[in-house]
Formats: C-alpha cells, structure tokens, sequence
C-alpha cells in the first residue's frame, strides 16, 4: 500500500491581492498564501486525502508564514524545505471586474527555482498514488532538473502522473521555449489538465476537440484529459468516452484565483476513489459536475490554500 495520495512539487509562494484601497487612494494589498500544486493538494486534503509537498521557500517571514499556512490546512512538509540563503517568491496580482487576473512575478530568482535534484525525498515519491506537477518549476535549469527526477521516481514506483501546464508567459525566456518544456511535461502525464487557452496556445487549434485530438498523437500515454474552460464550463476526454459540463456561475464571483487548481484536485479526488482512468461517459460527467460545483465557490473567496470549500458545501451547490 502507498503510503501518501497525492505529493506535488513546485511553487509555494505569496500571492499579494487587492483588498481595497487606503484613504490616500493607494491599493491595499493582502499577502495571501498560494503556488498551484498546494493550493490543489488543499483542496485533496480537504477532502480526506493524504498529501505531501516538495519545494522550498525562504527562511524569511513569508516563508514562515507559508509553512504556518501548510501546517495548518494538513499538508505534509517531508519535501519542504526553508532556505536561509533565498528570498521566497512573491506574486502580485491584479483582479479585472470579470475575475481574471494579470501577475507581476517577483522572483529573480525565487527560492521556488533554487530546487536541487539532490534534495528530492525519494521514499516520499516512492510512495504515492499520484504525482503532480506543474510547469514552473521547469522555467529555470536546476528546478527542473529537480521536477525531471522527480517524475522519473515516481512514474518507475507505479504512481499516476498528473500535470497541469499553468502557462504563466512572464516566467518564461521564450514562448517557445515554454512550448518545449510543456510538451516534455505531458509526454511523462497519465492526467493532463489545460485551461481553453492553454490548449489553443499549444497546438493552434481552435476547436478543443481537435485540439485533444493532437494532443493525444503527441502524447500518446495521455489517458484522460480535462479542459477548463472558465464560465463556459469543462470537458472530460478519457480513452473511452467524452462529457462536456456547464459550469455553477456564481453571482457572487470576486475574483478565480485557484479555480483551476480546485477544479483539478477534485479531478484527482475522483482518481483516487475510483479505479484506473478509462471511464464512461456518465462517469465523467459525475467528475466534472463535482469539479465545477468546487471551482465555483473559491471563487467567492479572497486566496485559495486556506479557504477552499468542504464537501458538504459543494454537494448542497450541486443539489442547489
């Protein structure tokens, strides 16, 4: 038996938000706890799961406050490291009146890049059902060595390899390298989640399902794909069949910072309950409704690792 569910590695970092503006006019900005793969084991933990995380911060006060955050919501920190030597990454974020958002990376470099491969927990790998993994951590030469080993351990252990792209274009030297990178990531993916543009970026098709359709001539060893596709919903596609679920728009939508990442944890929730990925048709759409219900209320909500939904609200927003 595995010891841990899930154990992501990557960014875990501040994401600075708007929270109204001083009496001088100047933007007041909240130091919320973020970074993609733990704002989606959060979410797994929430829901009953074990987890585990890989990266490092600094040993400086947003460091701290970042392991006090992790502790506190029940993730694992076996693979988290606190690096008196490197400045933990910042993220300031701009949030436009429909919700989306522009980022501002501080990070130059960031204790997030500083990963090494000597430092990966290898037992900690060796021992998990899913591994998931996102592109940040490939934007630098020693954090993706560090990511590459990590997905090579993992995926020789037996477990299931889960990526979620998370396109962040500042970060990158070149789009084009980032389309290199990326497309490495999926070729060692049993899951891939990619949002509608990410999916349009990479493969230049306008259609998702034709879009899907390269992706797999590519990636053959893709066993189940998930496109996010913001207020117009989601698409599920696994070897098997195909769904397509509207989304819960909410009324009261402040901001979609960690939407996707819930959205894909409670894919991997799904994973995890449920055995091997060829699924139906009607299974998928049970997978997607659960997810969109989920995504739907962070969104109602400032950050995300610390305030994502339990199970009882989204099942009574799926009932609703």
């Amino acid at each position: 038996m595995k010891k841990t569910d899930v154990v992501a590695l990557g960014e875990l970092l501040i994401d600075f938000t708007m929270n109204g503006e001083s009496s001088q006019g100047n933007p007041l900005m909240e130091a919320n706890p973020g970074g993609a793969p733990c704002n989606v084991l959060s979410m797994l933990t929430k829901l009953g799961h074990s987890t585990d995380f890989i990266g490092k911060v600094g040993k400086d006060m947003f460091g701290e406050q970042l392991k006090n955050a992790v502790d506190e919501v029940g993730i694992g920190t076996t693979g988290l490291i606190m690096d008196p030597e490197a400045l933990t990454t910042l993220a300031f974020v701009k949030t436009y009146p429909d919700g989306e958002r522009d980022f501002s990376f501080y990070r130059k470099p960031g204790a997030d890049m500083q990963l090494r491969a000597d430092e990966i927990p290898e037992d900690l790998l060796k021992n998990c059902r899913i591994f998931h993994y996102g592109s940040l951590s490939m934007t630098d030469e020693e954090c993706e060595g560090a990511t590459r080993k990590a997905m090579d351990i993992a995926g020789a252990s037996g477990a299931l390899l889960s990526f979620d792209p998370n396109l962040r274009e500042p970060l990158w030297e070149s789009l084009d390298k980032a389309k290199e990178k990326i497309a490495y990531g999926m070729s060692k993916a049993d899951i891939l989640k990619i949002s509608d543009n990410e999916i349009t970026w990479f493969t230049g098709e306008e259609d998702y399902e034709a879009g899907v359709k390269k992706l797999r001539e590519t990636c053959p060893n893709l066993k189940l794909i998930l496109v996010s596709l913001g207020p117009e919903g989601s698409m599920a596609f696994s070897n098997r069949a195909k769904a397509c679920v509207k989304p819960f728009l909410n009324p009261n939508t402040i901001e979609t910072t960690g939407a996707g990442d819930t959205f894909c944890a409670c894919v991997l929730h799904y994973v995890l309950e449920h055995d091997g990925l060829d699924y139906e048709e009607e299974q998928l759409t049970e997978m997607l409704t659960f997810a969109n219900a989920a995504a739907s209320l962070i969104t109602t909500r400032k950050g995300a690792l610390r305030v994502m939904p339990d199970r009882s609200e989204i099942e009574e927003m799926i009932k609703g």
